[in-house]
């Protein structure tokens, strides 16, 4: 069962923790994934499938997934795409319907529909990561990415400001936030996001 984690959760003996920043590319190790206390390593999207789900299968305790991609959008009251709160920072912004953000999205629609397949018996919550508004991208920021968000959820009381709870993201209290899977017949509820920046 995949459902959106809770704020309450985020905190290091809730379950098994994996995070996974989501890359999307053929030819390159462009997902950087980190299990638990282990050392994170860089991988191609096919092998992280195959690194969660064996993990999953072989977990007894519940399972925390934080994906660093977009996992509720927002839109305007007029049903247009609209940014969530966590996605502007003075004058930058990086909405989740714009660039990468939907690449990802894609990404994880597969990985969360082979995970229902192959895990159906295990609980997995989701949480999603937002580590943006870099100064520079480099080769390691994937590698990087996921050891600032297990930072995160080892010490909760040190980042409350960093965990945003889903009634926090949207920007006007007209604002449609929901499940951005909901275009694929599926819904996870809203998680909450966990932010570091780069």
């Amino acid at each position: 069962m995949i459902r959106s984690g809770h704020v309450n959760e985020v905190n290091w003996d809730s379950g098994s923790w994996v995070f996974l920043d989501v890359g999307f590319s053929n030819n390159s190790k462009s997902c950087g994934l980190l299990i638990g206390d282990n050392t994170p390593i860089g991988l191609r999207f096919g092998e992280v499938l195959n690194e969660i789900s064996s993990y999953v299968i072989n977990s007894s305790a519940p399972i925390n997934l934080v994906l660093e991609a977009p996992l509720s959008v927002a839109f305007d009251k007029n049903g247009n795409p609209k940014g969530r709160s966590i996605e502007k920072e003075n004058q930058k912004t990086r909405y989740w319907y714009v660039g990468l953000g939907c690449t990802v999205m894609v990404a994880v629609m597969y990985m969360l529909k082979e995970l229902e397949r192959v895990c159906s018996d295990k609980e997995i919550r989701l949480f999603e990561g937002f580590v943006s508004f870099k100064e520079k991208q480099s080769r390691t920021s994937h590698l990087r990415d996921v050891l600032l968000l297990r930072e995160v959820v080892k010490a909760p009381l040190s980042f409350q400001e960093a965990i945003v709870s889903a009634e926090n993201l949207i920007m006007d209290k007209s604002d449609v936030l929901q499940s951005a899977f909901i275009v694929a017949g599926r819904n996870y509820g809203i998680p909450p996001v966990i932010m570091r920046n780069g």
